[in-house]
């Protein structure tokens, strides 16, 4: 198989890169692994590893997938046709990835992850929406917690920027 690159390696390995938020989505995505208790992991699209590692060195058996094998995943290949069995892993990881496939691709990567996966697909897309989040704590009642939706005020196209195709809150083109 031929190496896709869409960014540079050095993309992935910069300060800039793991920002507060970005540490976050780390966080929530190993919890919803977590959850599920897997036997068998696949992680789709690896970036830096940080996630694959963190569940390595807590003796999670997962494996890993990309198509740009500089950032030498277990396996080279592709979301739309991924190159493993049926039910072979009983959690899949694909976080950030589907937004750098054409939106015409979208349904073919979740029937490819779908049959691959024996119980949990585990996705993160993109959200441009605009929200104020809340968080009042309060003695012996808890955590209250809510968003308030701001809306744009004019809609916001699709345009491959070089890595992304489309996300959640732009206008779907077809």
């Amino acid at each position: 198989m031929s190496n896709k690159i869409q960014v540079e390696r050095d993309h992935y390995f910069n300060e800039k890169y793991d920002s507060k938020n970005r540490i976050i989505s780390y966080w929530q995505q190993i919890e919803e692994v977590k959850n599920c208790n897997p036997e068998s992991i696949l992680e789709i699209g690896i970036g830096n590893k940080f996630v694959s590692d963190y569940l390595k060195k807590h003796n999670y058996d997962i494996k890993t997938l990309d198509i740009d094998l500089e950032l030498e995943p277990d396996k080279v290949g592709s979301v739309i046709d991924i190159p493993f069995e049926d039910n072979s892993f009983e959690c899949i990881l694909c976080c950030e990835v589907l937004e750098h496939l054409p939106y015409e691709k979208f349904s073919v990567a979740l029937n490819e992850l779908k049959r691959v996966s024996k119980k949990r697909v585990i996705i993160s897309i993109p959200d441009i929406s605009r929200k104020y989040r809340f968080l009042i704590q309060i003695p012996k009642i808890g955590e209250i917690k809510f968003l308030i939706p701001i809306p744009r005020l004019k809609k916001v196209e699709n345009e491959f920027d070089g890595q992304h195709y489309w996300e959640i809150g732009k206008k779907i083109f077809h």
